[in-house]
């Protein structure tokens, strides 16, 4: 992909095609549905969510959609049977673009993601 400086998840989706926008306004929807208070931005120029600092990132790529952040590795354990056959790092789950996305892992982890920046106590929006 050409370099960009995209201002707004919006723009960042328009880059995409049509499928590949609802994929991902899929996961935007959860995010909002899960965390009504999350903040959108752009970080690194991809889709990014703030709640009481950073909640979620997700980005789209030509065989599949990121979803992103530093994962703890209580995530990675809480849905370790969720994630297998996903090619998954400690920053990363990939969900093939050939493949429906697991749209209740999706919800599981940003509402986990949800608790554990509560938790973390940094009390940022």
């Amino acid at each position: 992909m050409a370099k960009t400086d995209y201002k707004n998840i919006d723009e960042y989706h328009k880059a995409f095609p049509e499928a590949v926008q609802e994929r991902m306004q899929a996961i935007r929807n959860i995010v909002h549905k899960v965390v009504p208070e999350a903040e959108e931005v752009i970080s690194y120029q991809i889709p990014c969510f703030k709640y009481k600092g950073y909640l979620v990132y997700y980005s789209a790529y030509a065989k599949h959609i990121s979803l992103s952040h530093p994962f703890s590795e209580a995530l990675l354990k809480k849905f370790e049977k969720e994630l297998k056959g996903l090619k998954v790092s400690k920053s990363a789950i990939q969900f093939p673009s050939n493949e429906p996305l697991p749209l209740e892992l999706i919800t599981g982890i940003v509402a986990f993601r949800k608790k554990e920046n509560e938790e973390s106590g940094k009390g940022k929006k």
